[in-house]
């Protein structure tokens, strides 16, 4: 065969090879405590762990903010927060973004079916305009009787159960709940957007698909049946250490941010909650990890197991009293690690863990070559695909924002931290996974603070306006600057 005819065939072949489906699962506020990445040890996460080791689990991923909304809307769009001034959960992205192209935009308008279920962008009425998607089924919440109307416009509230709140904690308000709600496992919110997807992977597709499922768990309030609970005995749950002074060495903004919400960390810990709430948090995960595992077997079992790319994350990790906190918000190591893993057409190597830093910043960019979409000039994180194909593959730190002018560097080893006051924090997180001692201040690191410092942006963009700037009407999904 002559090499012209040779490469003529070899482009009729690649031509003819359908593209691949992506199934986009994320969970909310799970941090490292999950089996294959050891940050808890007897959590039980068996099918995170399967996922794992029949794709590639980049072990040292970092969000590109650790707070819901940024980082979903850094994820979607491609762009960091100190390049959109999206910076927290109180702005609608499409009114202050409005040429932005989201990751479901984007394969949609070349050719992809797209479909979703739950909290894929952030779950407030105003950040999931319905022109992103084919069809889609908006959150189920566990907590109905909570949701205020003007948020969550598509909720039916009803009045609070008998019991509540379920963690014994009196007083409380809002979502800060955890325990057993009165519904049988199969009628919980999340389960609804696992139904959804089962039901679209049962069915044939004219055309390849990106279907996105989005699980509330294990966000608060930590609800799950009784059995997960039973899973985790109360005498055998263990609280995170918290060494005496383990403040002391972190600058002013590091100590404000810890401090946030305080009060419901030091009730936990007062009133003697705290295990139980960690009980909690772990029995969430592992009921996510169970409905993840619906959806696996449901993709296992369909026509389209074999073309289709899994990608597996979550949006930010969690707190549970380290550092004296509670929740997320914060630049250590406890709120920016999550769970990536990507599995399917394109990887190679499974089951061996990549040790790069990373960011979710480069999913967006890695699905568009697994597809073979165009490119995005705007996307700011780095195609995995290197790493996919090689688990020694080297690539640049990963970065992340929190508010305007503050970030961390991570690499391999390394977490760099510079407030936007010019403190910083340094930590080697080879021997200090909990960021127990700064190291900023020891001029045997100044150069390397130097060379680490070269990867924060230049420039941090002002903060978009926030919701309360703008008329939003659900029905017609439009804004009106007041």
């Amino acid at each position: 065969m002559t090499r012209r005819r040779f490469l003529a065939v070899s482009a009729l072949a690649a031509a003819a090879q359908p593209r691949p489906n992506v199934l986009f699962i994320s969970v909310d506020d799970m941090n490292d405590w999950v089996g294959c990445l050891g940050g808890y040890n007897g959590v039980k996460t068996p099918n995170i762990d399967r996922l794992a080791r029949s794709g590639v689990l980049f072990a040292n991923a970092h969000c590109a903010s650790p707070l819901c909304n940024p980082s979903r809307t850094a994820l979607l769009t491609g762009m960091r927060p100190s390049t959109t001034g999206m910076y927290n959960n109180d702005q609608f992205w499409r009114p202050n973004l409005p040429n932005a192209v989201t990751i479901p935009m984007h394969f949609k308008a070349n050719g992809y079916r797209v479909a979703g279920a739950g909290k894929v962008f952030h779950h407030t009425s105003g950040n999931n305009p319905p022109d992103q998607w084919d069809e889609f089924q908006l959150q189920v919440f566990d907590d109905p009787w909570y949701r205020r109307a003007d948020w969550y416009p598509w909720n039916k509230r009803v009045p609070a159960p008998e019991g509540h709140p379920f963690n014994g904690l009196k007083n409380f308000q809002g979502e800060f709940d955890w325990g057993v709600i009165p519904a049988a496992e199969r009628e919980y919110g999340d389960q609804k957007a696992i139904d959804f997807g089962l039901k679209f992977l049962s069915q044939s597709q004219s055309k390849p698909f990106f279907l996105a499922v989005g699980l509330w768990h294990p966000h608060i309030p930590m609800f799950a049946p009784q059995k997960y609970f039973d899973m985790y005995p109360p005498d055998k749950v263990k609280i995170p250490y918290t060494p005496d002074g383990d403040l002391d060495d972190v600058p002013k903004i590091g100590k404000e941010w810890a401090a946030v919400r305080r009060e419901e960390y030091n009730r936990i810990a007062k009133e003697g909650k705290w295990r139980d709430a960690v009980r909690a948090y772990l029995a969430s995960i592992t009921f996510a990890d169970a409905m993840i595992g619906r959806l696996l077997d449901g993709l296992d079992a369909s026509r389209h197991a074999a073309n289709t790319i899994v990608v597996f994350w979550s949006d930010n990790g969690w707190h549970l009293g380290e550092k004296e906190h509670w929740h997320k918000s914060t630049l250590w190591q406890r709120s920016t690690h999550v769970p990536l893993i990507i599995a399917g057409p394109g990887t190679r190597q499974h089951g061996q863990a990549r040790k790069q830093a990373v960011s979710l910043l480069d999913i967006y960019p890695t699905l568009i070559e697994l597809c073979g979409l165009p490119k995005r000039t705007e996307c700011q994180g780095l195609s995995l695909r290197p790493q996919l194909e090689n688990a020694a593959a080297t690539r640049p730190p990963a970065v992340i924002d929190y508010l305007r002018g503050n970030h961390a560097v991570r690499t391999d080893r390394w977490r760099y931290i510079r407030y936007n006051d010019g403190t910083e924090e340094l930590y080697d997180e080879s021997v200090d996974r909990e960021d127990w001692k700064n190291l900023a201040a020891d001029p045997r690191y100044t150069a390397l603070k130097k060379d680490l410092a070269r990867w924060i942006p230049a420039k941090a963009a002002e903060s978009k306006p926030e919701r309360t700037a703008f008329d939003f009407d659900f029905d017609t999904y439009t804004y009106k600057r007041k």
